[in-house]
């Protein structure tokens, strides 16, 4: 996957606005568009969407600290990515609309399911343990979710603005 000059920066520019989008919207629990520009970077730019990727990931860590609660970062936004990249690329605008909002959804209602193996690991928990740490937050888990769908809905929308940005910037 070589890269050109114009595609490093569109991915630098990219990945700092999703951790800035993460930043402005700290305070509020579990609410971000992360999920939704993760889905909108891989309609758009399929395999290299993880250049823009791995940049937040690292910027979260650079910020925020390379603590253990970064350790899941590392897969966690993997999983959203190849979870579209499975899915067909040829869906018409309702089916699409709806399918990603819920790809995205169901990525936020099992975010701490997809968390709890590192935190088990990094913490020693067994698996008992790891229910009750999947438990405790499952209520931050669906305000998670419910915030994925209702801003998933732009998915649609972002994606297809960003794919005529990219046709006219080829030309």
């Amino acid at each position: 996957m070589k890269l050109r000059t114009r595609e490093m920066a569109v991915f630098a520019m990219l990945g700092t606005i999703m951790y800035a989008s993460k930043v402005i919207m700290e305070m509020l629990p579990n609410i971000h568009l992360v999920g939704i520009l993760t889905v909108v970077y891989t309609i758009v730019y399929r395999k290299k969407a993880l250049y823009p990727i791995y940049i937040y990931v690292f910027l979260t860590g650079l910020f925020s600290g390379f603590a253990t609660w970064w350790v899941a970062y590392l897969y966690i936004w993997t999983i959203l990515w190849g979870a579209t990249m499975l899915l067909p690329r040829n869906m018409s605008r309702g089916v699409g609309t709806v399918v990603y909002a819920v790809v995205c959804c169901l990525h936020g209602l099992f975010f701490g399911v997809l968390y709890a193996p590192a935190q088990a690991l990094l913490f020693g928990l067994d698996f008992q343990g790891m229910l009750a740490w999947i438990a405790a937050g499952f209520v931050f888990d669906v305000i998670h979710a419910v915030s994925n769908l209702c801003a998933g809905l732009l998915i649609w929308p972002l994606s297809r603005a960003m794919l005529r940005i990219e046709r006219r910037m080829a030309k």
